[in-house]
């Protein structure tokens, strides 16, 4: 008799960067009976998927599914599909993820030019441009919606301009903002797009979704190189998702169960409707940290409603505080990246997460552990919350 147990997660209330919480029909379709990869039911499951991803996208790309693999693996599709050995890529950097879209455009052979931006800060169009006109013309333009590192949230609406100056596709990362941020990719004219399922979408992590225009496919399909990667080739993959439904590699049947209904989830209760919830949500949550004293980095026209960076109060030991959110309260925020680790926290209301009781539970839970630290909050974070949710 094996001396392993069976594995009993404590619960915990994730409001970190990711993970979110899952809802509890996403779990239930988890347990659903697995079936083959190419069962007829299964086929249909995922016509449905990609049906219900393009609204959730703000697309009519057919090339719109799931990738096998976490939000990371829907990066390096986009870039070893899309580009060659030689081919140039302008990326914007602000924060962990664009200098990852960076690092993987190096390793498919591109030459890659940046544009920096301060973290906590969206990245300047002009400098964009500049760049985009002085070093083109470039294969590919890259940069970041929804910045997990920072909690910051980049505007498309100029970015199409710019990659038609630098004669580039346009591809962004939408990891953070699926289904909690309008994205709409055929509005702003983005080529390329990829995303998670842990985030917004409030389902385990496993799947990336992506989508390519019409004009991404051409490139993808007159490469004069094959694609670098077999497993995320998707000349291969499209054939599996559509059209002979031919046989590349074994699906994860269940995870696609899961994101059926998450994203059932989400259009039920309605794009607008889920977009201004996580956006209360956000307004009420900064209310009340900003009546405690604490900071807020980023400035208010930049920030991401999903995802709340917080700066970390002189004197406040950043794991202790986290560490008794976790032991005392169940309650998981996450800790800063790069420039920000040590310096700020993130707070995650995402999806399933994105409640007024889990708003009321973080306050409530933060403002006792930052006077444990000897922290005192200027005001009642609730009360300044409570009138912006009442508002």
């Amino acid at each position: 008799m094996t001396a392993y147990r069976p594995v009993d997660p404590p619960a915990r209330v994730l409001m970190g960067p990711g993970p979110s919480d899952v809802a509890p029909s996403v779990l239930r379709a988890l347990g659903a009976p697995t079936v083959g990869h190419l069962d007829p039911m299964f086929l249909q499951v995922m016509d449905e998927v990609r049906a219900m991803l393009r609204p959730v996208f703000g697309t009519a790309n057919e090339m719109t599914m799931p990738m096998s693999g976490t939000g990371s693996a829907g990066m390096e599709t986009l870039f070893v599909n899309l580009l060659e050995p030689g081919d140039k890529a302008l990326i914007g950097v602000h924060g962990v993820f664009g200098g990852r879209m960076a690092e993987v455009a190096r390793r498919c052979g591109a030459e890659v030019v940046t544009v920096d931006a301060p973290w906590g800060q969206a990245l300047d169009p002009d400098d964009l441009m500049k760049a985009a006109k002085a070093k083109g013309p470039f294969k590919v333009m890259a940069l970041v919606h929804a910045e997990t590192s920072t909690g910051v949230l980049q505007d498309l609406s100029p970015m199409r301009a710019i990659a038609d100056a630098a004669g580039a596709l346009l591809l962004t990362d939408c990891v953070t903002s699926l289904a909690g941020v309008p994205i709409d990719l055929d509005k702003h004219g983005v080529d390329a797009a990829y995303s998670g399922t842990q985030k917004c979408l409030s389902c385990p992590p496993g799947l990336a979704p992506i989508s390519f225009s019409d004009r991404a496919v051409t490139t993808l399909k007159t490469r004069k190189h094959p694609v670098q990667s077999w497993y995320l080739d998707l000349n291969l993959i499209a054939n599996y998702w559509g059209g002979a439904r031919a046989y590349h590699h074994t699906a994860p049947v269940n995870m696609n169960y899961a994101i059926h209904e998450a994203l059932r989830l989400a259009l039920d209760e309605g794009l607008e409707a889920r977009f201004a919830r996580h956006a209360r949500h956000a307004a009420a949550l900064r209310a009340g940290l900003q009546a405690m004293g604490l900071e807020l980095p980023v400035k208010a026209s930049e920030r991401l409603d999903p995802l709340t960076l917080v700066a970390i109060p002189e004197g406040v030991d950043d794991k202790r505080v986290r560490g008794r959110l976790m032991s005392d309260y169940g309650l998981e925020i996450g800790g800063g990246l790069g420039q920000f680790a040590g310096r700020a926290w993130r707070i995650g209301l995402m999806g399933a997460a994105s409640t007024p009781r889990n708003l009321t539970l973080c306050l409530s839970a933060l403002s006792a552990s930052l006077q444990a630290e000897g922290f005192k909050p200027k005001a009642d974070p609730l009360a300044a919350a409570a009138e912006v949710l009442a508002g």
